[in-house]
């Protein structure tokens, strides 16, 4: 019973890891008596009480990567903005490119 015990504690302690410190200290009251209120009969059981208990307590981090998204990074170009330089064929620039073959 000492080793579930052992077990469990560092379970808590895992789960809380990932917490802000006052979220941490409400987690660990919630945790046990929980844990308490419930009487587990192993780690695993222990888990499947604390993990959905440890995501009430969680605030994840804002997101940088939209941080960067938006308008203010577009830059015009003017290759793509430009009309075409030449006819939208396959004979564009023929006579000029056989214009200097030499026989």
């Amino acid at each position: 019973m000492a080793t579930f015990n052992l077990d469990v504690e560092l379970l808590i302690s895992e789960l809380s890891a990932s917490l802000t410190p006052p979220q941490h200290a409400a987690f660990e009251a919630a945790a046990r008596a929980a844990l308490a209120a419930v009487n587990c009969s192993g780690c695993g059981a222990a888990y499947r009480v604390l993990a959905p208990l440890q995501r009430q307590f969680f605030d994840p981090p804002p997101d940088d990567r939209l941080a960067h998204t938006g308008a203010r990074h577009h830059r015009p170009s003017k290759l793509i903005d430009a009309p075409a330089l030449g006819e939208d064929s396959a004979r564009c620039g023929e006579r000029h490119r056989n214009a200097f073959q030499t026989v």
